[in-house]
């Protein structure tokens, strides 16, 4: 196709779905250097993007928009674009592309429900949501349009952020080693126990690493921090609710290691080369598996079932032969814990980090 002049990326998802559309966007910025990339997100998952070199301009629509703020966005965005991309196979971000590209290609269900799309897409590929990474569910959009794919998962900040981190610790982070956790994901059925929490941490100072706890500022997460922090040693540093995500990933380059749940900051971290053991239980690790720095082939990196290892990324799956029920815990909803994980015990984690010789 004839290089177009101005590029919309459609990624109307949450924060995670967000960085992983990243390789996507550095392969059309590595094939056409001269041309405008902007991309469309919800407002308040901008700021994993912040300081993204191959991104001239974001723009946040609010997710729940009413019927005459989303027409006006459609008539602001009217073919303004030689190219819009679809990335989530969704009815919305499929009509933002029909709206703002002269040509458009996207991810589709193609089943029967989902067919009308592609009357509105100039090309199109069938979107699969068990057996493909998300990396390389996004990367068939550039393999649609003749793009050579860039496999890098893209974490960046402003200097603002680094500065403010710098602010923040109370430790100079190029002369203290410090491990970084992240204790609270957004859905309880993703929730790891305190105790082991603890125990983790523990072990982690005896090895002369300070640990950091990340996190986000609502009232749920800063209240299970403060009740965990006393089971964590004295010297423990939160940041949580104090840093941007460009702050959060500047934190995590400076890191000795990593513990998280299956959540952005875990692919942040595995992004980094940040040494990182992911917990898994329900969710999938064929498509949410934290994507290893340097990881560069057009195959999943993990496989359905098991503990495994990748470049610098242990991916620690809970036991049971449910697991990955790919559900929303045990009970089924949201709020709802998930035995797999509940039972991992911190000796596995701390087993997995040996391998990595964390000692100082």
């Amino acid at each position: 196709m004839t290089p177009p002049d101005n590029i919309l990326i459609v990624m109307t998802r949450r924060i995670g779905d967000v960085l992983l559309t990243t390789p996507l966007i550095r392969s059309l910025r590595r094939a056409w250097p001269e041309a405008q990339i902007d991309i469309l997100v919800f407002a308040g998952t901008e700021g994993i993007l912040a300081g993204n070199p191959d991104i001239n301009r974001i723009i946040t629509v609010v997710q729940r928009p009413s019927f005459g703020a989303h027409l006006r966005l459609l008539a602001k965005l009217w073919r303004k674009y030689d190219l819009a991309l679809s990335v989530p196979p969704g009815d919305r971000p499929t009509i933002y592309a029909f709206a703002s590209g002269k040509q458009r290609v996207g991810l589709i269900v193609d089943d029967q429900k989902n067919r009308w799309k592609k009357r509105l897409l100039s090309q199109w590929s069938a979107f699969d949501n068990v057996a493909t990474h998300t990396v390389l569910m996004h990367l068939k959009l550039a393999k649609l349009l003749n793009v050579e794919p860039c496999y890098e998962v893209v974490v960046s900040w402003p200097q603002e952020d680094e500065s403010h981190v710098l602010r923040s610790l109370p430790f100079d982070p190029s002369s203290q080693p410090y491990a970084v956790l992240h204790v609270y994901p957004m859905f309880a059925y993703k929730m790891w126990r305190s105790e082991a929490w603890g125990e983790l941490a523990r072990w982690l100072s005896e090895q002369g690493l300070r640990v950091v706890l990340s996190g986000g500022k609502s009232s749920e997460e800063m209240a299970y921090i403060q009740a965990l922090l006393p089971l964590l040693p004295a010297d423990t540093v939160s940041v949580a609710g104090k840093l941007s995500l460009g702050g959060v990933a500047y934190l995590l380059s400076r890191a000795r290691a990593y513990v998280g749940p299956d959540t952005a900051v875990t692919h942040m971290a595995a992004a980094l080369g940040v040494p990182t053991v992911a917990l898994f239980g329900p969710s999938n690790p064929v498509k949410w598996g934290p994507w290893p720095k340097g990881y560069a082939e057009d195959t999943n990196p993990y496989r359905l079932k098991e503990t495994q290892r990748v470049s610098n990324v242990v991916l620690l799956q809970g036991d049971g032969d449910c697991v990955p029920c790919m559900e929303e815990g045990c009970d089924r909803h949201i709020a709802s814990l998930s035995d797999c994980l509940q039972n991992l015990p911190a000796a596995s984690v701390i087993t997995a980090l040996r391998e990595f010789h964390l000692s100082t």
